[in-house]
């Protein structure tokens, strides 16, 4: 019994460590048009990607049952992120570059000498300078946390795909 004690203590890890959990899911993904702004007050045209989202969480230890955290609400939250920008334009209200007006139903988007009216309810307007992916995974992040800032994570990664092969991701510990 008690070499058996002693080889379980030999294989514990010696310092702190971590347990994470990766969710990369079908569905955590959306489709969305956007233009990329450039410092030469330049833009892309308009176009579109369908985005995929995943998701690493991190804490010290499982709980008695073995669970880093109650995946359920967690992919809740994903989803309902990715729908709010599913089959939206998405604007970047923070732009130094753009100016953006709503007029009644519409939304009047302009650089320079290009602009856009777009219906308001298919725009999402987002506090953000530009949509790039780097912006995006941020802001997946920031609307992420508070969700589960309260619980057992201590780290929270997002990843956003833009397309095969090109993908951001932003992390940060949540405590």
């Amino acid at each position: 019994m008690a070499a058996r004690g002693a080889a379980r203590e030999a294989r514990a890890v010696p310092g702190p460590a971590e347990v994470s959990l990766r969710l990369a899911k079908e569905d955590f993904a959306f489709a969305a048009a956007h233009f990329t702004l450039f410092p030469d007050r330049s833009a892309e045209r308009l176009h579109g990607h369908n985005y995929r989202v995943r998701v690493e969480v991190a804490g010290p230890e499982l709980d008695a049952d073995g669970l880093l955290v109650a995946v359920g609400p967690l992919k809740a939250e994903i989803r309902a992120i990715c729908a709010a920008l599913d089959e939206r334009i998405l604007i970047p209200e923070k732009s130094r570059f753009l100016s953006v007006r709503r007029e009644g139903a519409a939304l009047s988007v302009s650089l320079g000498e290009r602009a856009y009216r777009f219906p308001a309810d298919e725009v999402a307007l987002l506090p953000l300078a530009n949509i790039t992916i780097e912006a995006l995974a941020r802001h997946v992040f920031e609307t992420l946390a508070p969700a589960i800032a309260k619980g057992p994570i201590a780290r929270l990664r997002v990843e956003v795909e833009e397309t095969t092969g090109q993908s951001a991701a932003f992390e940060a510990p949540l405590r």
